[in-house]
Parts: C-alpha cells; structure tokens; sequence
C-alpha cells in the first residue's frame, strides 16, 4: 500500500510533464515554419464556383407510340431531358486569355452541377479582369459577363464566384 502512495503523485506529476512537452511541440510547430500562401507583393484570384447548367434539350410532347410503349403509372405527356448542358468559363487578365474550362455536369445522368475551382496569382496592382460563362449548350456566346478594372492590393484574394440568383458575377 506504501508503494501505491509514492507512484501515484509520480505518475500525476508524469503525465503533467508529458502534457507540457505536448503543448510546447504543438506551439512550436504552430508558428514555425512561417507559411504563407502568397510571396508578400502578389494578389490571388481565385475562381470557384458549382453551378447546374441549364438543360441540354427543351422539354416535348411525348407521341401516341411512345406512350403506348411505356406502363399506364408512367405516361406523362411530357419528355423532358434530365442531362444539363456543361459550363464554359473563359477568364481574361489584362485582355490576355488566362483561363478556359468546359465543366461537365456531375452525376450518373449527367444531371448534377458542374464544378470550377482556378487559383490565378498576379503581381499587386491594377488590371483588367473578364470573366465570361456559358451554361446554355443551345445559347452560343456568354450568357453572364463581367469586366472590370480593379486594383489588387498585396497578399489580396479575390473570390470570383457565380450567383445564378441574381443571374451575375460576383467579386468578393
């Protein structure tokens, strides 16, 4: 029982220390290396968004024949295709072509959003950004645009995202 007494404050005394050297280790290695994400004179663009295209067929009456084709539970009178259309994204700096993506649509019908996700890293300073998209594969063109000149301050990230709510671009 004696032995008991003298190895019980040891061991409490034991796993202090060892609690202490844990937390100095983490403290440590949670200031050092330095890590940072951006050299101190650059700006960051970044280009992330998951957006549902719009679909890839318009929706049609379906004929006598095919409906007689199918169940009685299953006769709709409409088809209308579940896949949806890929989306393009072109980003220009500085009237230079940077970046161009077509994202498929996810899912096994094709029928899920299609995801971007670019890091673009620039000198601070002004310049010119364009960022076009396409979710129409029936529409040519752009259907949302935006182009402006903005200044980027060091060590900036600017998050280029697509509110399909309001049917614009967003820069945050």
């Amino acid at each position: 029982m004696e032995g008991r007494k003298i190895l019980r404050p040891l061991s409490i005394a034991g796993q202090i220390l060892l609690y202490a050297l844990f937390a100095v280790v983490i403290a440590v290695f949670s200031r050092w290396p330095v890590y940072n994400v951006i050299a101190p004179d650059q700006a960051m663009l970044k280009l992330s968004f998951s957006h549902h295209g719009k679909p890839i067929a318009e929706c049609r009456q379906a004929t006598e024949a095919e409906l007689a084709k199918l169940p009685r539970n299953m006769r709709a009178p409409t088809v209308c295709p579940r896949q949806r259309s890929p989306v393009t994204v072109q980003l220009d700096v500085d009237g230079k072509q940077s970046y161009r993506q077509t994202a498929m649509p996810s899912g096994l019908s094709k029928d899920g959003a299609s995801a971007v996700y670019h890091r673009l890293e620039l000198a601070a300073g002004p310049h010119r950004i364009a960022v076009r998209i396409n979710d129409d594969a029936r529409q040519p063109g752009f259907q949302y645009v935006r182009e402006e000149t903005l200044v980027l301050k060091p060590a900036q990230i600017l998050v280029i995202d697509l509110d399909a709510e309001k049917a614009e671009i967003t820069l945050q």
